[in-house]
């Protein structure tokens, strides 16, 4: 991909490690406590997978920020690939509920977060 791809490569990086560097604060400020750790999971019972957790808070979603920061900064500079990079963040948020390790408004603030994140990324190094 030549220059362009390796900007566009920076921001994905640059995106991930800014979700990363914000997730922890977020989730010390808010505390949600997951919904497998409160026996409210609507699904089913998952509180075994509480211990796969890498920290007992949910919201936002650390993966849902991202994935979807770093497939909005990829997917902006190609844009053919913009639709299959969010249906897989999209998927990986999906997990995230049906694991029972996140509340949906958990994964759409994670989403939203992490879209911006991948935007403002593109603008500085790609755009």
């Amino acid at each position: 991909g030549g220059s362009d791809g390796h900007r566009l490569l920076a921001a994905g990086a640059l995106a991930a490690g800014i979700s990363i560097a914000l997730l922890m604060p977020l989730k010390r400020r808010f505390r949600r406590r997951r919904p497998c750790a409160t026996g409210l999971h609507p699904l089913y019972d998952v509180r075994p997978l509480e211990y796969f957790a890498a920290d007992r808070f949910s919201f936002p979603s650390g993966h849902a920020m991202n994935a979807f920061a770093i497939a909005t900064a990829i997917g902006l500079g190609l844009p053919p690939l913009l639709l299959p990079l969010a249906v897989v963040a999209a998927c990986v948020a999906a997990s995230r509920v049906l694991l029972g390790l996140h509340y949906v408004s958990d994964v759409v603030v994670g989403a939203l977060l992490g879209s911006a994140i991948g935007v403002a990324t593109f603008v500085a190094i790609a755009g």
